[in-house]
């Protein structure tokens, strides 16, 4: 069996056709940590509001031991 590439130069020109398939590579790459970034921050972005959002709702709940029904 004999190796496709003798030299890893040989492996990153990959028969001239190196520049395409490096750069889709990096393209490829950079969108997956892009989106993984994006995605990271939406998350805490999310947990701030729900945060906010439990505060707020429980300013809003009536207090145990508090009898002032409308009844």
């Amino acid at each position: 069996m004999q190796p496709y590439f003798y030299s890893i130069s040989e492996f990153i020109a990959m028969g001239d056709h190196g520049v395409f398939v490096w750069s889709c590579w990096a393209i490829a790459v950079g969108m997956v940590l892009i989106f993984v970034g994006y995605s990271r921050k939406q998350r805490r972005t999310l947990i701030k509001e729900l945060t906010i959002q439990q505060a707020r709702q429980a300013q809003r709940a009536p207090k145990k031991g508090n009898k002032t029904s409308a009844l």
